[in-house]
């Protein structure tokens, strides 16, 4: 996505800015953190697209205009289970290493850790359990986290309460949530609502395909078998709920462009 935007910020001139105040993805942010952040994004001024990993904050507690939002979502299964195996990448790994020389290194046994045994021996690392707050490892799956915003309410896990609230935002504030598996519905939507930022979008991903979609890609994932995605799956029942009502709400914003059939990805 980050490469899609700088291409489009070339051609519709404005200014992309992914660093921010500084970085570090954290759950929940202190409100003085969430001003800072609020502050940081207003000063970048009109024309301009802050990307990062940060829970949705209410810019209007500051005093602050709000800003166009715009988020994708993903198969809440696929993707914890890409975190998992993106976690043992030795690229990220090595990036995390250069950042801290002093981290301590996860052990071999840890990096050789095989995921479907990891959810079926009952492992604390693969156990998605419905209300929890706190995780044994950092794991990104509370996908809804990111619409919900900084209340506490947001962080029990598969929470109805932390979903409903995450509809209610994004129905309010984000202008587009789109999604990767549907690629040409996803550019469709925001070239048209968004044009400012988005225009040719479809145009810059198809010349640069091959390279975006190698650019994020595990190559080397280990096969998970169907039996344990289904294990997992019991378990994200409302985050399952979130992801097809963003994803209804995309097709929704698609068909009201007057198209009379759902494209082809």
């Amino acid at each position: 996505m980050i490469q899609l935007l700088g291409n489009l910020e070339t051609i519709n001139g404005f200014n992309l800015d992914r660093f921010g105040p500084g970085k570090g993805a954290r759950r929940n942010l202190h409100p003085r953190e969430q001003e800072r952040v609020a502050d940081y994004v207003f000063r970048l001024g009109a024309g301009s697209a802050y990307v990062e990993h940060i829970a949705w904050i209410n810019f209007y507690d500051f005093g602050l205009p709000k800003p166009i939002y715009i988020n994708l979502v993903r198969d809440p299964v696929e993707r914890v289970i890409s975190w998992y195996f993106y976690a043992r990448n030795a690229y990220k790994n090595a990036w995390v290493f250069r950042k801290n020389p002093n981290a301590n290194l996860k052990s071999a046994v840890w990096f050789k850790k095989d995921f479907n045994e990891c959810v079926r021996s009952g492992d604390p690392e693969c156990q998605y359990v419905p209300y929890t707050f706190v995780d044994s490892t950092g794991n990104f799956k509370r996908q809804s986290l990111f619409f919900c915003g900084q209340n506490l309410d947001c962080l029990p896990f598969d929470s109805p309460y932390a979903i409903q609230i995450a509809k209610d935002r994004v129905e309010r504030d984000y202008a587009v949530v789109g999604s990767w598996e549907e690629t040409n519905v996803t550019l469709t939507v925001l070239e048209n609502y968004i044009p400012l930022f988005f225009s040719g979008a479809k145009r810059v991903y198809y010349l640069n395909k091959e390279s975006l979609e190698n650019r994020n890609r595990n190559n080397r994932k280990p096969y998970v078998a169907e039996d344990v995605k289904q294990m997992i799956r019991r378990n994200f029942t409302n985050e399952y709920d979130f992801y097809h009502f963003c994803k209804q709400r995309l097709f929704k914003q698609y068909l009201a462009l007057n198209h009379k059939e759902f494209p082809i990805n």
